[in-house]
């Protein structure tokens, strides 16, 4: 990422709208940014759950492909709205549902970030503890310590984290596959082949769960690029670097979890460390497991601060976050997730896997409005001042994004099948559950019919904010009818 010389080493923005003359950056980095966040411990924890919960190898390769093509497709599409509104995506998510309606969905992203950090510090504090000979607890605050400094630090330390970690991750991973290959008659396993609907689909929903949980974020790092960069090549930067990094690691898990005779649930990160011995070798991959974990772990930590300014901001009325007022929320933050790893260490893997399942029924619906309203309603045309007015264009609750949100979510009720809620039809359709289906495509397409007809004012262009007041740019789009 090439920063020009003037540009602080701490982020001086928050959730305000990032100026042209302080862009900066390459498409390059979302690929490396997106790649070091998936060549990660939880990504191969969570394909080796398709195997952990009944699928054979090769079924599970392919639903897991799959998946992420679709989630991966949804996570890049949120990816290209950054460089064109220069905001965070949350902040977006105003022209859908009002300056005080958005803090709805903001809030349960909250709580997926808070999950996703939590259940990525116990993984980093079993590779920490493993490391330097301490008690996995211990592992935890040493690991939370580092994310604190990071997420505070901000976007350029971010990026320069995420192009380390996806060359540290690179090499960690042809590694361990070369040492997985020579122990395993991989041929063996891929001939083993029982396909059932409920195992396939499992696969395929734990893939597009992944993918689809950076949509409420990924454009965070990807509104600092120039807004002149393509649309189509910040969504194949972002979503080929998310894509390619996380069937690499989940093709691991699988392979992994299929040797592992019923060794792997309960001691994830030493047994994939274990593939490749003891001594020097073992200790550098615990280093790059925990260092892989502080990319993810900053994002999530940076975007739940990102979601709770957002929803401050919100009934506000203003944009503006100061240093001090980041550093207490990045500390609350952390604080939170940390105790909920040092809490449920022990429980870790059927959590996790009840957790991302359940988290699809409340963004599915929220990344099919926004992206429908964005890319066929408004058609890129924000007024970018008015989301920060309560009074302004979007006002404070759009009923009708609200309302389709709620649908949204209840309408998946019956199909959903977790721990914590099973839906009254998931028996007769065999245990599979398709609620994150039905969650994309049922809001998708009512708001698009409703929004249609009954959508707010649409500027006739984009309208984007300077420091003496709002100038607007045109982006070639004609006003709606």
């Amino acid at each position: 990422m090439a920063a020009n010389d003037t540009t602080p080493l701490i982020e001086k923005r928050s959730i305000d709208y990032i100026p042209e003359a302080e862009r900066h950056g390459r498409l390059l980095s979302q690929f490396t940014l997106w790649m070091g966040a998936n060549l990660q411990i939880t990504a191969i924890v969570t394909g080796a759950l398709a195997v952990v919960l009944g699928g054979d190898v090769f079924w599970s390769l392919i639903g897991l492909l799959v998946g992420q093509l679709i989630g991966g497709g949804v996570m890049a599409l949120h990816a290209a709205q950054g460089p064109k509104l220069g905001l965070p995506q949350m902040i977006s998510s105003r022209v859908q549902f009002g300056v005080y309606g958005a803090a709805i969905p903001i809030v349960l992203v909250c709580l997926m970030y808070l999950g996703f950090t939590a259940t990525g510090t116990v993984l980093s504090g079993q590779a920490l503890g493993q490391l330097f000979g301490v008690s996995d607890s211990t592992g935890i605050l040493i690991f939370a310590s580092v994310i604190v400094l990071v997420t505070v630090l901000g976007y350029r330390v971010i990026h320069f984290i995420g192009r380390v970690a996806s060359v540290i991750g690179v090499i960690a991973f042809v590694y361990l596959f070369s040492r997985l290959m020579s122990q395993t008659d991989v041929g063996a396993l891929l001939q083993i082949r029982h396909f059932s609907w409920s195992s396939f689909l499992l696969a395929v929903s734990l893939a597009a769960s992944w993918q689809i949980a950076f949509g409420p974020y990924v454009a965070d790092y990807s509104r600092y690029l120039p807004s002149k960069t393509s649309s189509v090549k910040t969504f194949l930067a972002a979503g080929a670097g998310s894509v390619i990094g996380a069937q690499v690691a989940m093709v691991l898990g699988v392979f992994a979890a299929a040797m592992s005779n019923g060794q792997f649930a309960g001691h994830e990160v030493a047994y994939i460390v274990g593939l490749s011995g003891t001594g020097a070798t073992a200790a550098l991959l615990y280093f790059s497991i925990a260092f892989g974990k502080v990319t993810i772990s900053t994002l999530n930590s940076y975007g739940s601060f990102m979601c709770i300014a957002t929803i401050i901001s919100g009934f506000r009325g203003r944009l503006e976050v100061t240093r001090l007022q980041r550093l207490v929320f990045v500390l609350a933050i952390v604080g939170t997730a940390t105790l909920i790893a040092l809490l449920g260490q022990h429980s870790f893997l059927g959590a996790f896997k009840s957790f991302i399942l359940f988290l699809l029924a409340f963004f599915t619906p929220w990344s099919a409005i926004n992206l429908v309203d964005y890319y066929c309603i408004t058609r890129e045309r924000y007024d970018v001042p008015a989301l920060a007015d309560p009074n302004g264009r979007y006002g404070r609750w759009n009923l009708l994004g609200i309302s389709v949100y709620v649908f949204g979510v209840l309408v998946q009720l019956p199909f959903i099948s977790t721990k914590f809620y099973t839906g009254p039809l998931v028996a007769a359709l065999g245990d599979v559950d398709i609620s994150w289906i039905i969650g994309l495509v049922l809001p998708a397409a009512l708001y698009y019919l409703c929004a249609k007809k009954w959508h707010g004012t649409v500027p006739d262009q984009l309208i984007l904010p300077t420091e003496q007041g709002a100038i607007p740019r045109t982006n070639g789009l004609a006003a709606q009818a």
